[in-house]
């Protein structure tokens, strides 16, 4: 079995590598193509992960290379993890939205949009090469903003599914919590990537017991402080929103706390110029602890398992992953892209019912799939009309002043990676 990672010399690319080692059994990789055009961070990634697979006994070839048709080509699954742009992209997608008034983070609101528009054409000419070389391959997409990326991605007819390790993480949380095994925990999770509620923790599958109540009875408080939400609020809401939406519910709370200390791309890079280093280091074979204050918490079993039920391996039955709603949430047309259960095999991943939504969470899910309408079609034409209307759609933006400010300084900032501007 062969995989390509596209964005390979990612400084979180161990953490994947580690994943790969772990559970052979369940994915079975005999070659490993790391694909990245910074040569320099890809060989350092590529020594560490060879130096990883060597001393957890696994005898998968890993190869570098900056060839994207080359290295995908005869490749089961593709899967993309870049960053157009850099750190230093995202530390204009954390910044300049704050100078508006607005939340800046890299995968909703101005920010976000900053970065669909970067990111969906770069991802649309990856995907068309793939089908090229291999026209079989599966794309699994790990490229911020999922949603809209996935979405530009199967409307344009690839073999393509949308991954977030958000569901994961509240998974592993749960089962701690409750001292039961991860597979024995369902998610009940509803709306879109990085706008999600578990409205059910089920024991056992999808008809299993709800202990969500008991969670939130007996360990409320730790919940919600990772969630930086008062317990009060997660108490009548009833249930665990997605950490994203704090920016939603304390939006203005948010911003005056990011306008006093430095952005999040800031400290990423501070730890990637570290980890580089250390992955230098070559009697370093393990993935360091550093790495787990990158970010990405679990994804690499998330992505693991993901492929191994793509390729008709032993992946888990039920995932969730970022796929057409096709029906599954009446309010939204079926060619959105919702963040949910799903059966997942060789064909692809079909989403599990839900039960009725909650008018509290449908109307912002339904408001955000408008905005992801308007900057899916501000990434493929371009123009500053079309990006107005999305930041005008966002709810976190929502004035028409705000709006042309974010605009003007949108397309300031991201000249170099906007063919039209």
């Amino acid at each position: 079995m062969k995989l390509a990672v596209v964005g390979g010399g990612s400084t979180y690319t161990p953490e994947l590598i580690d994943g790969f080692a772990r559970l052979r059994d369940t994915l079975p990789i005999t070659e490993l193509v790391l694909v990245d055009p910074a040569a320099e961070r890809l060989e350092l990634v590529g020594g560490l992960a060879r130096r990883i697979f060597a001393k957890q006994g696994h005898d998968g070839r890993i190869v570098t290379t900056s060839d994207l048709d080359a290295g995908v080509e005869g490749a089961d699954a593709v899967l993309l993890q870049l960053r157009v742009g850099g750190q230093a992209a995202r530390n204009q997608d954390e910044t300049w939205p704050l100078e508006c008034g607005c939340v800046g983070q890299e995968t909703t609101g101005a920010g976000g949009l900053a970065k669909a528009l970067r990111t969906v054409p770069v991802v649309l000419d990856i995907a068309e090469r793939v089908r090229r070389t291999n026209p079989d391959a599966w794309i699994i997409d790990f490229t911020n903003p999922v949603g809209i990326v996935t979405r530009a991605l199967l409307q344009a007819g690839h073999k393509a599914v949308g991954l977030c390790n958000v569901a994961i993480g509240f998974q592993r949380k749960f089962a701690k919590l409750l001292d039961v095994a991860p597979s024995a925990i369902h998610l009940d999770h509803v709306g879109l990537n990085h706008l999600t509620w578990e409205t059910g923790v089920r024991l056992g599958g999808p008809d299993g017991e709800n202990v969500l109540p008991r969670l939130l009875a007996e360990h409320g408080d730790a919940i919600a402080g990772d969630l930086h939400l008062p317990r009060p609020v997660m108490d009548r809401l009833g249930v665990v929103p997605s950490y994203y939406l704090r920016y939603f519910y304390a939006h203005d709370e948010v911003v005056r706390e990011l306008g006093t200390k430095p952005s999040r791309a800031a400290e990423v890079a501070a730890m990637e110029k570290e980890l580089l280093e250390m992955y230098g280091d070559p009697a370093l074979d393990e993935k360091p602890a550093l790495l787990g204050k990158r970010g990405g918490a679990f994804y690499s079993e998330a992505a693991v398992d993901l492929a191994a039920s793509l390729l008709g391996g032993g992946g888990s039955p039920y995932q969730v992953v970022n796929t057409y709603n096709n029906g599954t949430l009446p309010f939204l047309p079926d060619d959105a892209v919702i963040e949910t259960q799903a059966a997942v095999g060789a064909d692809g991943a079909v989403p599990l019912p839900v039960a009725p939504v909650d008018p509290l969470y449908a109307g912002l899910i339904a408001n955000v799939t408008a905005y992801e309408d308007l900057a899916l079609e501000a990434a493929l034409r371009g123009g500053r009309d079309r990006v107005f209307k999305a930041l005008l759609a966002h709810p976190l933006v929502g004035q028409y002043a705000y709006a042309d400010g974010l605009t003007d300084r949108l397309i300031a900032h991201n000249r170099e990676h906007l063919a039209w501007a």
